[in-house]
């Protein structure tokens, strides 16, 4: 049990740096060229377990074409968009707008998967939640808003784009039972292909002019931040469930803040009553998606 606890908290804390290594980056090269460098030392990993395990077979190909759907939405542009809104806001703050996922993740849910229905715990969680980002977003400070309200659009399609992709693997994807592993591994590597076919890599060499960067892309973000990650959220979901297993969300937030404060970036009164909305949203929804799985239990006579 205590190794899982370590690697519930290391999960957060990989999540949670990811932002200051691309707000690094960023100042040497372009968010295309991050997120391609992202996938490509994320998928090692992913690639090396799933060959060991022997989880990828022939008969998988027939889905390609939603593992491509999956990796151009979820992998490509949600990667994309994180490494675009991180470079125009301070990482600290994209952390906090990235910690939103479950949000949208319960709004995609509610609106296309008719069988699940909302409680009052879930709409509470929904509204804060927004409460939160309005707090971070300020559009109350007009056209001398203090944050680039670019990033904060790009942080809010990023998870949007994710909570929808929950959905699509809901209705096409989960039926057929595949391993997590599996699905993580064809995702990823489609995205590898499609991210080198389309990025411009003039000027990809600069990330080595600074080796702090140069790892902490490698290292940090590909093979810990993304590779790992993935690798330890599938632990977490054997050991501990869904619900209990997205709880690493809890920390994401409070370490990117944490991180970017150390960092030197600003953070007020409005940023720290932002994220504590925000967690509390997510609190609110995961107790609301426990309550309603348990009622749905019991209606059907389960104990």
């Amino acid at each position: 049990m205590r190794l899982t606890y370590l690697a519930f908290a290391c999960l957060g804390l990989f999540w949670g740096s990811n932002f200051i290594y691309m707000k690094w980056a960023a100042e040497l090269i372009s968010p295309a060229q991050i997120t391609l460098l992202r996938v490509f030392f994320g998928f090692l990993p992913l690639a090396l377990v799933a060959w060991k395990k022997g989880v990828i077979t022939r008969a998988q190909a027939r889905h390609l074409p939603h593992f491509l759907v999956m990796a151009i939405l979820a992998t490509a542009f949600y990667y994309f968009a994180i490494a675009e809104g991180t470079a125009r806001l301070p990482s600290g703050i994209a952390g906090v707008l990235g910690g939103s996922i479950s949000l949208f993740t319960t709004l995609a849910t509610l609106v296309f998967l008719r069988s699940e229905k909302p409680n009052a715990l879930m709409l509470a969680g929904v509204l804060i939640g927004f409460a939160g980002i309005v707090l971070i977003a300020r559009p109350f400070e007009g056209a001398a808003a203090s944050i680039d309200r670019q990033g904060v659009v790009w942080m809010l399609s990023a998870t949007a784009i994710l909570g929808l992709s929950y959905v699509y693997v809901r209705r096409f994807l989960s039926p057929h039972a595949l391993p997590p592993l599996a699905l993580a591994t064809w995702q990823t590597g489609l995205a590898l292909l499609v991210l080198f076919a389309v990025t411009d890599r003039t000027g990809l060499a600069g990330i080595f002019s600074e080796p702090h960067a140069a790892l902490g892309v490698a290292i940090g973000l590909g093979v810990l931040g993304t590779g790992m990650a993935f690798l330890i959220y599938y632990y977490l979901l054997q050991q501990l469930g869904a619900v209990a297993a997205s709880g690493a969300t809890y920390i994401t937030p409070n370490v990117a803040l944490l991180i970017g404060w150390a960092a030197g970036e600003a953070i007020g009164l409005l940023e720290i009553i932002a994220m504590v909305l925000i967690l509390a949203s997510i609190a609110l929804l995961q107790i609301g998606r426990q309550r309603a799985l348990q009622q749905a239990d019991q209606a059907q006579g389960k104990p």
